[in-house]
């Protein structure tokens, strides 16, 4: 597959909890243009989510649920063809799997952006930093909208593209994707500490100083549910390792 099967797609929920919280807005950009629409979500919004999105439960009082949309089904039919695109691509297929939705292939642009920066040199890699540490020119994308965000997307993507034919000149467009995808669908293995008493500290430094820490820590991320994927493999590994 090559890049005009990409799904570019973003979508702003109801909070973070995979296992509680629903998407109240889909936006999603393919060659032949971008979509977004506002839906009910069967659950309310949260205060927190509310001021993060200016999204609210009265704005959506009127909207009609996602699940059984013509949205929905159209979408449903370009991801069992095409590659879903998204940052922290986890969590939107988590909320996309919680309509009962399927995706098959999936890039996730936080893990590409981490696994091009394998020295650790970006400090933060949430998708409105990397628009500017790149310095992407982004009109009218608005931070927390799905259809800016998607935009913001797009503009990250293509650079990451660019830095992936750097790192596998041999590639062809569609090798490139192929990869993309394999390394997205691997957790990320973290090499500094980017919070805590050790911020900024090699892992490989830590567990050798304060190896209680580091079991301390994936303790807590398992008693979270597991959510934090990355942090999970890395700790794990720096232990075994």
């Amino acid at each position: 597959m090559n890049k005009s099967h990409l799904i570019f797609l973003d979508t702003e929920t109801t909070g973070i909890e995979v296992l509680k919280d629903r998407l109240c807005q889909v936006c999603y950009r393919t060659p032949e243009g971008i979509f977004a629409e506002y839906f009910k979500p069967p659950v309310p919004m949260s205060v927190k989510s509310m001021s993060i999105t200016n999204i609210t439960n009265k704005m959506l009082a009127d909207k009609k649920p996602f699940s059984g949309s013509t949205t929905n089904k159209k979408l449903q039919e370009l991801l069992l063809k095409g590659i879903l695109v998204a940052h922290n691509a986890k969590f939107d297929i988590a909320m996309l799997t919680a309509e009962g939705m399927s995706v098959p292939k999936s890039i996730c642009t936080l893990r590409i952006a981490r696994y091009l920066d394998p020295s650790n040199v970006i400090p933060e890699y949430n998708l409105p930093f990397l628009r500017y540490y790149y310095e992407l020119e982004v009109p009218d994308a608005p931070a927390h909208d799905a259809q800016g965000d998607v935009k913001v997307l797009c503009a990250v993507f293509d650079k990451l593209f660019e830095r992936m034919k750097e790192e596998f000149p041999a590639f062809s467009e569609e090798e490139l994707i192929d990869k993309m995808i394999e390394i997205s669908s691997k957790p990320s293995l973290y090499k500094i500490f980017n919070f805590g008493k050790y911020k900024d500290k090699k892992l490989e430094e830590v567990v050798k100083s304060d190896r209680r820490y580091l079991e301390w820590l994936l303790s807590q991320k398992m008693t979270d549910g597991g959510q934090d994927e990355d942090w999970i493999y890395t700790l794990d590994y720096y232990l075994k390792n």
